[in-house]
């Protein structure tokens, strides 16, 4: 009798599915990025109506799976409004499409508010691993709440430039080290938001190389926002995956200069190190309560659709091959998400 090795799978909002299956992805986008205290206190029955919000939620992604999108990629963490009831509805409407959840946390200066006295060295520390890390474990391993749903990837944020010491914010370090120790715990990939700028995705690797962190398994959020090769490939060059995904905000850096720099990469053998999207979002609550008029309005080109309409014709025209571009959309996916 022959030898099968059991089949890798990821865990959904729907269960756990093949990872061979996911199909085309896009490796980060939101249904909602909201803040539920906002929600909570000053949304309902003004600027945030449930139901108009899911019945559109579900237009929107039918559109999606529509064209031909297997897997929607969701870091909504804490800090950006992560209610898993809601997206379970909303998913249950779409089933043709594979909704991808996180854990972590988002924040650009701090970790959690309920945890600061249970800080590593804080007052109520007990000598055992940080809580906010037992946390993320949970979500990957149990679930999330009481929905049954468990967490496929851990998520954080790395925005502001290492201080004169060489460190960012210390809340930020820890929620960063939490991450890590989840990831070493479980193996589940990991997504850092970057600001490449201020090349912050290098401080989040090296503190993740100190951490056990396996860095093939960490996607470089927001990394198209930068159009330099040499840091990028700097980047690249450690396993790491770079996130160029945020096609549609052109305020921060038009289509075209992000197609050219991922055509670039491709051309110098980094297909297999890129991942495309969008990082669009039903509703965002950054925008206040006119997101629907305000996002069109500055930001035509930010919703799904892009990618597969539009971006994915510009790489070809650019000479980027089909293979390559499978590559970014499906195989690179696969990979990250195979333990």
């Amino acid at each position: 009798m022959g030898y099968f090795a059991p089949m890798a799978t990821v865990e959904s909002v729907r269960g756990p599915i093949d990872a061979a299956a996911l199909g085309v992805t896009l490796m980060h986008e939101h249904v909602f990025a909201v803040s539920t205290e906002h929600i909570q206190n000053y949304g309902n029955g003004s600027w945030w109506d449930e139901e108009f919000r899911i019945t559109d939620a579900i237009t929107r992604l039918r559109s999606v799976a529509a064209q031909g999108v297997r897997t929607f990629v969701d870091p909504t963490v804490w800090g950006l409004g992560r209610y898993l009831p809601r997206i379970q509805r909303i998913n249950a409407e779409v089933p043709e499409l594979n909704i991808v959840v996180a854990t972590g946390y988002y924040d650009y200066d701090g970790a959690p508010t309920p945890f600061f006295l249970r800080a590593p060295g804080g007052l109520l520390d007990d000598g055992g691993p940080d809580p906010l890390a037992l946390e993320f474990v949970r979500d990957l391993t149990v679930g999330i709440a009481d929905t049954g749903v468990k967490a496929a990837f851990l998520k954080c944020a790395v925005e502001h430039p290492p201080g004169a010491d060489g460190r960012v914010a210390p809340g930020v370090e820890r929620t960063a080290k939490a991450v890590a120790y989840a990831h070493r715990e479980t193996g589940a990939p990991i997504t850092v938001h970057t600001h490449p700028a201020a090349h912050t995705g290098r401080w989040a690797l090296d503190l993740f190389r100190s951490e056990g962190v396996d860095l093939t398994k960490v996607v470089l959020g927001h990394s198209g926002d930068s159009g330099d090769l040499d840091h990028l490939m700097e980047l690249a060059d450690t396993g790491a995956i770079l996130g160029m995904d945020r096609f549609g905000v052109d305020a921060t850096r038009d289509t075209p200069a992000r197609v050219e720099t991922v055509a670039a990469l491709a051309a110098r053998g980094y297909a297999d190190r890129m991942v495309l999207s969008q990082d669009a979002a039903c509703f965002l609550d950054w925008f206040g309560p006119d997101y629907d008029t305000l996002r069109p309005a500055l930001l035509p080109n930010w919703h799904y659709e892009h990618v597969l309409a539009d971006v994915v014709p510009a790489l070809r025209d650019a000479g980027v091959s089909a293979k390559d571009v499978d590559q970014m959309l499906v195989t690179n996916p696969e990979r990250y998400f195979t333990r």
